[in-house]
């Protein structure tokens, strides 16, 4: 089952996520199928919104928290 979930990067107290699709089981910050871009808790983000969809018409499931991000 794949999903699209955040992973995180940068250091400590620098937080940064990538908005990635992946296999459900995996870890975290394993290796993920694709990025499909970033967000910051500042606000700044780049998501590449076609790519979510082909994604989602191919059965991937979206956490909540990228849900709000994708849609906002």
């Amino acid at each position: 089952m794949l999903v699209i979930r955040s992973s995180r990067t940068g250091k400590k107290g620098e937080r940064k996520f990538r908005i990635v699709v992946t296999e459900k089981r995996s870890r975290r910050d394993g290796k993920p199928i694709e990025n499909l871009g970033w967000y910051e808790k500042s606000g700044n983000k780049q998501i590449n919104k076609e790519r979510v969809d082909y994604w989602i018409s191919k059965g991937a499931q979206v956490s909540p928290a990228i849900y709000k991000l994708v849609n906002s």
